[in-house]
């Protein structure tokens, strides 16, 4: 599953309108999601590190480069994570309102965060959101509304609801997408284990893509031909829906799937996420503190706990600023992982690489101008959320300047600079 799923869509209607919505959807993925998965595919597949792109970026252009890419994948990583439990609780309080009131939505979305780490630090392993048969419970109410949607046509046009809060225009919109379109850098790591993979990988993602953006714009299709208006749509609107679509039942599904989406998509990027402090702890860019792992389940519990505060306190800001900050912070870690696909082109051209971007120099430049392009209308909305008192533009070079000075720190205290990375323990799956 990429992202949210179906779950967390809905403002793309409200920014957009239907046609617009559905051509963004078909587009992004083209545009974004394609060139990052064969990027990440050719790095996954030649450097195979634990790291990652931090460990793809510090070959490819020095100490420097290789900790902002991970100042800057640790800072998106705390908006990007905070995202889930948001999503969690905007479905939760469609069903239940009491939580909307003074704090407690916090202190649920809080309640999430604080069981997704236990859970991992103690190595329980639950049900992964990649698991087929999950993937069709999690569908199934959307197409339940996909198939009744024709017994509707325009008979929602007048339809009576919540009243919406939601400020999303078509940019917010568009960022909204991209969102839901990340997630290819989990699907990348398969790039060194199928056959022919120069073949068959770049078939596979086409396939993927096809099919997300399927589950993506049939619902939206559906409810187009209902009459539904474009401004009803919000984050959670979806049960909403459900209601006018299929009755309580058809609700309640939805609302248990947009609670079991947003859970079970937290929980397994937990050790995703950590696994970055963990490594940079190894290789002496972070304290060893975040290197210690859990005598039992082997998680990396410092490094968990720590990036498990940061969720936390960014829990307030709301979904479309955490997903404006998302996009924008993590645009730029993966604008320099791919100029590190460029550099290795040209320093290590004899390098192995079991799967590379087609076009040789050319492709591997070409592939990165959509993504970087897009990242663009991040940076235009930007200037339009305040975060602590400042654009959200201002806000992220605050963020880009403490990676500088967070370096030059680090580099004044090792001006040895740093150490050789040991042979490291093994680390729970």
């Amino acid at each position: 599953m990429v992202s949210g799923g179906t779950y967390g869509t809905e403002d793309i209607v409200h920014g957009a309108g239907y046609g617009k919505a559905i051509l963004i959807l078909l587009l992004t993925p083209l545009l974004w999601s394609l060139p990052t998965a064969f990027m990440i595919g050719e790095l996954s597949s030649a450097l195979p590190f634990e790291g990652g792109y931090y460990a793809w970026v510090r070959r490819a252009m020095g100490n420097f480069w290789g900790f902002q890419e991970a100042w800057l994948s640790l800072v998106a990583s705390i908006f990007d994570m905070a995202i889930y439990p948001t999503l969690f609780v905007a479905y939760l309080t469609r069903m239940f309102p009491w939580f909307q009131e003074n704090h407690r939505g916090v202190a649920v979305a809080l309640g999430v965060v604080i069981v997704c780490a236990a859970l991992n630090i103690m190595g329980v392993k639950v049900v992964s959101t990649t698991s087929l048969w999950l993937f069709f419970a999690l569908s199934a109410p959307f197409a339940a509304i996909f198939v009744l949607a024709p017994f509707k046509i325009h008979a929602l046009a007048n339809a009576v609801t919540k009243p919406t809060t939601s400020n999303v225009d078509i940019l917010g919109g568009l960022l909204i997408c991209m969102w839901n379109y990340m997630g290819w850098d989990n699907a990348s790591t398969i790039a060194t284990e199928v056959e022919r993979p120069q073949r068959t990988y770049p078939r596979a993602m086409l396939v993927a893509v096809a099919i997300v953006c399927i589950t993506y714009v049939l619902p939206f299709a559906a409810m187009w031909i209902t009459g539904l208006p474009a401004s009803a749509w919000e984050t959670g609107a979806w049960a909403d829906i459900a209601q006018l679509m299929g009755g309580p039942v058809l609700r309640i599904a939805l609302v248990a799937g947009g609670m079991m989406s947003g859970f079970g998509m937290f929980n397994a990027l937990v050790m995703s996420y950590s696994r970055l402090p963990l490594a940079m702890a190894q290789d002496g860019m972070l304290p060893k503190v975040f290197g210690k792992l859990h005598k039992k389940s082997r998680a990396p519990w410092v490094a968990i706990l720590a990036l498990a505060i940061g969720w936390g306190l960014a829990l307030n800001l709301g979904f479309e600023r955490l997903v404006t900050l998302d996009i924008m912070i993590y645009g730029a870690s993966l604008t320099l992982e791919f100029v590190a696909l460029i550099c290795l082109r040209i320093r290590e051209p004899e390098l192995k690489r079991p799967f590379r971007v087609p076009g040789g120099l050319f492709g591997a430049i070409a592939v990165g101008i959509p993504p970087v392009l897009l990242l663009g209308f991040a940076i235009l909305r930007s200037e339009h959320e305040v975060v602590l008192g400042m654009s959200s533009f201002v806000f992220g070079l605050v963020v880009v300047g403490a990676g500088v000075v967070a370096y030059l720190i680090n580099h004044a205290l090792k001006p040895a600079g740093w150490t050789a990375p040991e042979p490291k323990p093994e680390m729970a799956a």
